[in-house]
Parts: C-alpha cells; sequence; structure tokens
C-alpha cells in the first residue's frame, strides 16, 4: 500500500482540519475535468498533499511561497530526499543521545539555530536544517526577525521525530510533477490557463494585538497586504478563473468588525468551525470560526457549508 504523503513540516494555520469544507468549495466542474492547481502560499502543504492525491485530473501544479526557506526544502524533497533523508537520521540519532542531557541538548540545537542562520550552507543541508529545527523548536513555529534571523527557542519534546523518512519519500513522489515557485503571491497569476483553480491561504489577519503568527518573513503581511490580496482575487475572478480563500474571522472576536466582509462583500462568505494549535498561551487555543471566501461560481456549492 503506497504511503498517503502528509506535510514535512509544522505550521501555523494548517488546513487538515478543514479538508472537508474545502472540499465542498470546489465547483463540479473543476472536479470533473482536467485543471491547473495553483496555490500563492503553499505553507506546510496540507491542501496541497491532499488535493493532489484526489484528483488525479490536475494537469499541472503550481505552488509558490514568499518565504525562500520554505520553498527550498519543498525543492530539496523534490529533487534530493534521500540525501536530505541522510543528514536528517544523523541528526536525530544525535539529537536523541541526550534525551536526558538539557544542557547538551540546548548547545546542540542552538548551534544548529546559528548554522540556519547563517545560511551559507548548500540547499540540501540548509533544507535539513529548516525541516530539524522545525521539529525540535518551540511549538513547531517558524519566526523570523527584521534580518530574517530565525529566532524561535527550542522546544521542550524529548524524542521527536526528526525524520520521517517514509513520509519524505512520499512527499517527494507527489511533488515530482509540481512547479516551486518562490516570490510575491501576484506572480503566480501568469500560469494559470483554461481551467485553473486557485487556494489562496494567506498569513491570516490577527485577531488582536497579540496573535499575529504571519511573521513567516521578515516582511510581516499587513492589513495594506489583504487588500491588495482581495484585488488579486478580484482579478482572478474577472479572467474567469476559481478561487477559494481562507482567513480568520475577525468578526467572531469582533461583531462591529466588517474588514473581510467589507473586502469580499461581492463573493461567497462561509464561516467553519476550525481548531487552533498553535498558540504559546494554551488557553487561546481552541475552537473558533474561520472564512472560506469563493468566487461566485461557487456560491451554490458555498451555501452548504453556511
Amino acid at each position: 500500500m503506497t504511503k498517503t504523503a502528509k506535510p514535512f513540516v509544522k505550521w501555523a494555520g494548517g488546513k487538515s482540519q478543514l479538508l472537508n469544507e474545502i472540499d465542498n468549495a470546489i465547483p463540479r466542474q473543476i472536479k470533473e475535468a482536467s485543471f491547473t492547481y495553483i496555490e500563492p502560499f503553499v505553507g506546510g502543504g496540507a491542501v496541497l498533499f491532499w488535493i493532489l492525491q484526489k484528483y488525479s485530473n490536475i494537469e499541472r501544479v503550481i505552488i509558490n511561497d514568499i518565504n525562500t526557506d520554505l520553498t527550498n526544502s519543498y525543492r530539496t524533497v523534490k529533487e534530493s530526499v534521500d540525501e536530505l533523508i541522510l543528514i536528517l537520521e544523523e541528526w536525530e540519532r544525535e539529537y536523541h543521545s541526550f534525551r536526558d542531557k538539557l544542557d547538551a541538548k540546548k548547545s546542540y540545537y542552538y548551534l544548529k539555530r546559528e548554522q540556519f542562520n547563517d545560511r551559507k550552507s548548500d540547499r540540501t543541508t540548509q533544507s535539513a536544517l529548516f525541516i530539524f529545527l522545525n521539529r525540535t523548536c518551540f511549538n513547531g513555529l517558524y519566526r523570523v526577525n527584521r534580518k530574517n534571523k530565525f529566532n524561535v527557542p527550542m522546544g521542550s519534546y524529548k524524542m521527536p521525530m526528526i525524520c520521517d523518512k517514509e513520509n519524505l519519500k512520499a512527499a517527494s513522489q507527489v511533488l515530482k510533477s509540481t512547479t516551486i515557485v518562490n516570490g510575491d503571491f501576484e506572480g503566480t497569476l501568469k500560469y494559470a490557463e483554461n481551467k485553473t483553480l486557485f487556494y489562496i491561504d494567506p498569513p491570516y489577519k490577527p485577531l488582536n494585538n497579540t496573535s499575529s503568527f504571519n511573521s513567516y518573513a521578515k516582511d510581516e503581511f499587513d492589513d495594506g497586504e489583504q487588500v491588495r490580496l482581495a484585488k488579486f482575487c478580484e482579478k482572478i475572478d474577472l479572467l474567469g478563473h476559481q478561487w477559494v480563500l481562507s482567513n480568520s474571522d475577525v468578526k467572531g472576536k469582533n461583531p462591529d468588525d466588517n474588514f473581510f466582509d467589507d473586502l469580499y462583500g461581492r463573493f461567497s462568505i462561509a464561516r467553519v468551525l476550525a481548531r487552533r494549535n498553535i498558540n504559546s498561551n494554551p488557553s487561546k487555543r481552541g475552537v473558533l470560526t474561520e472564512l472560506l471566501i469563493a468566487n461566485d461560481a461557487y456560491e451554490k456549492v458555498m451555501s452548504i457549508a453556511k
């Protein structure tokens, strides 16, 4: 039995729990015909891996992210997975050997973080560092400062799985026919042709001043970027392509906050239940509503999720 490929990194805002709702938002005319699939903000790739293994009628796949460390890791998993596995297996053995030696474990982690931030290693080693830090840092967060330096402290996991060999191999197979792009989300539009489905999962608008998880790159995704993204979605719609977009439901936090309702007022907006598991404060993790927004072609289908 072929192993199902899943995300090889933890990522804030992962969509594994919303796959059924996203599936309901994909119209029949897309599901039953050949189409191009584009993700302008691929992140951890939960939707990517799910959709590539569910629909065999996808002709072209383009994934993009502004985070160069992330896209380089996708390229490494796609093109050099065996070399990547050898490095990660060695580091996993070494890290696990410090199970009961906290000081030694900390030294090992921070040396790897320093090596990662130097960014002088070859791509495969740099990608291995990226995955190692993701698996061993606090809460699996990816956060950088203005100088693009990863600054998350070590996590408290005793024996974390650093090298998931079987999943890395499965992910590599799934990614073989995928085009991986590193840049601004608007650059993905040039890849759209005929029937194209965009799944758009940008850094979420924070629900409050302390809940921001959008520092995945040295430049934050602020309200101005959210407005620019809405205009991008309007452009996709005018060109006749399909899109589904996820974001936080700021109205659920503040009933008077119509930010997204105003931005996407002419499109279909559904509020779906989701659980947030990545927060430095455990009391702030829990069930809340998130938005699934889609262009007019989805109107009837989206009414099911409302």
